[in-house]
């Protein structure tokens, strides 16, 4: 049976820890719980090799970032939902913390919350960490005395986010491994193979098969040439960053990629689920609309959307509804005016929006689907032919040998 080391907070908010038997990680918190303390971190350390910790209970030792603020977030909700004042329940996280950047993030926050300072307000001075959402919620939490609450809905959203983010990423993996596998390879028989074929012929007075030419022309170019591709390529990605940069060339870049085919619709529910979901959960948190409206229009990366909330934003501070200026804004699918309406007139506007984004982000993994079954046999089908019209050429030059006469 493996061995699981662990740390946790008793009932005064001392850290406790030691070693256990379980049959897994589930049955290590179970019986802490057990025992009437608070489980806060818990791991292998005999078996195979180190237990996969589950996140709710493991600093990561990366750079402070999204996986620190995450694990941070879920282990303050733990122990304030415990009974423990914050400034308690903030100590208990610096004693179990690793010495990392993070580590001096928690002891001056700790040491904020000990001067008098809200942590909304102590939080402020790490918006690098605390995005203006983060701080909003904690702000709200606060306000309506419900902090743990505020900070158990905080972790959920970003583990839906994180979710949401992993899968895309996963689904954009192959693709690219699958790209850069067919550049390695044309590199190394334009390079490596040809070259040689070529110097045969030569070396015999003899010239190569016109097919062949092509492709030893076309390797002669990038070899002697590659800097030029590399300047022009860093000319054009230099000058796409600039036109991003601008708000009116990247207001049309934005509009174009929504009207594109397969992306376009991916990228609208994408943005839809963000929205959404960010909205659904300031307002499930006491935010008032307008208020959540201007957080959550913040976590659009697509500037034509964004300028579509800003007109409903607009409206809504007229006083009108949600959900007839965003059907009439037309940024995101129908569905959402439709169901947004339902919302308001029912009085569960922010449980609509939740339902929403929970559509939005099964939507998004369909259309991903559809997208990469699109792409991927394109791709395939695209680096097959180019790899195998190079093989073609060389195979053609390897036949007419016998030809050659030495």
């Amino acid at each position: 049976m493996p061995v699981f080391h662990y740390k946790a907070a008793n009932i005064s908010g001392d850290v406790v820890q030691g070693e256990m038997e379980a049959a897994s990680l589930d049955a290590v918190i179970r019986q802490l719980q057990a025992q009437g303390h608070i489980p806060i971190r818990a791991e292998e350390i005999s078996g195979a090799g180190p237990a996969e910790a589950s996140p709710a209970f493991s600093f990561s030792r990366r750079r402070a970032g999204r996986a620190e603020v995450s694990v941070f977030t879920i282990e303050l909700a733990t122990l304030l939902q415990a009974g423990l004042p914050l400034d308690r329940a903030l100590e208990t996280l610096v004693g179990i913390a690793d010495r990392t950047p993070f580590r001096d993030v928690l002891e001056a926050l700790l040491a904020d919350v000990r001067g008098g300072a809200f942590l909304s307000a102590a939080l402020e001075s790490h918006g690098r960490l605390f995005s203006r959402f983060y701080r909003n919620m904690v702000k709200a939490g606060e306000a309506s005395g419900a902090l743990d609450a505020a900070l158990a809905r905080l972790a959920e959203f970003m583990e839906r986010s994180r979710e949401l983010r992993d899968s895309i990423l996963s689904a954009l993996l192959y693709p690219m491994v699958l790209v850069f596998v067919g550049i390695v390879s044309m590199a190394i028989i334009l390079g490596l193979v040809i070259p040689k074929i070529s110097a045969m012929f030569d070396e015999a007075g003899q010239q190569l098969p016109w097919f062949t030419q092509v492709v030893v022309s076309t390797g002669h170019f990038v070899q002697v040439y590659w800097w030029v591709m590399a300047l022009a390529a860093a000319a054009i990605y230099i000058l796409l960053r600039r036109q991003y940069a601008e708000a009116a060339s990247r207001l049309r870049w934005d509009s174009r990629m929504l009207r594109a085919p397969l992306v376009g619709p991916l990228i609208a529910r994408l943005e839809a689920a963000r929205f959404t979901r960010t909205l659904g959960t300031l307002l499930g948190n006491g935010v008032p609309l307008l208020d959540a409206i201007a957080i959550a229009k913040e976590v659009v990366s697509n500037r034509f959307i964004a300028n579509g909330i800003g007109r409903v934003a607009e409206r809504v501070r007229q006083g009108e509804g949600l959900a007839r200026p965003l059907s009439e804004a037309r940024v995101f699918p129908p569905l959402a005016g439709h169901l947004l309406q339902v919302g308001e007139e029912s009085g569960n506007l922010e449980n609509m929006l939740m339902q929403l984004a929970q559509i939005y982000e099964r939507e998004v993994k369909s259309a991903l689907g559809r997208l990469m079954a699109v792409l991927e046999p394109a791709l395939i089908i695209g680096l097959a032919v180019i790899i195998a019209a190079i093989i073609l050429s060389i195979v053609v030059a390897i036949l007419s040998i016998n030809n050659l006469t030495f």
